[in-house]
């Protein structure tokens, strides 16, 4: 068993977002991949994304939209988004939203420029 502890979490920056990673093959779990997402109040990702396979959003705080035009999310809210739907993270609130993600291992992402990526957070 590979035990994460909060404090040595690895994590990832991008502009008003960040991955502090659970699981991921590189943390002991093969199949799947978890991190935790906090997220800046007013952030919007300008450009959505997709993934290749269903991938799983649960909000412990804030107010947060997942794909472009979708529902209003608050704590204890969970949203599944299939493969291939877009994904454009929003936090509707001015305050810091947080998020776990759970999906399976070895995923790929397709950004709006068509470029694919595996994400470090999720190796």
């Amino acid at each position: 068993m590979q035990i994460t502890r909060a404090t040595e979490a690895p994590r990832f920056q991008l502009p008003g977002v960040e991955f502090t990673v659970l699981a991921a093959p590189s943390r002991g779990s093969k199949d799947l991949c978890t991190w935790r997402l906090t997220v800046e109040g007013g952030f919007r990702n300008d450009e959505p994304h997709t993934i290749d396979r269903d991938e799983v959003f649960m909000v412990l705080s804030g107010t947060v939209q997942v794909t472009p035009d979708g529902e209003k999310l608050g704590p204890g809210d969970a949203a599944v988004v299939p493969a291939g739907e877009p994904i454009q993270l929003a936090n509707l609130g001015e305050t810091e939203a947080e998020v776990y993600v759970a999906i399976t291992a070895g995923f790929t992402g397709t950004m709006a420029d068509g470029s694919t990526v595996q994400p470090p957070w999720a190796q």
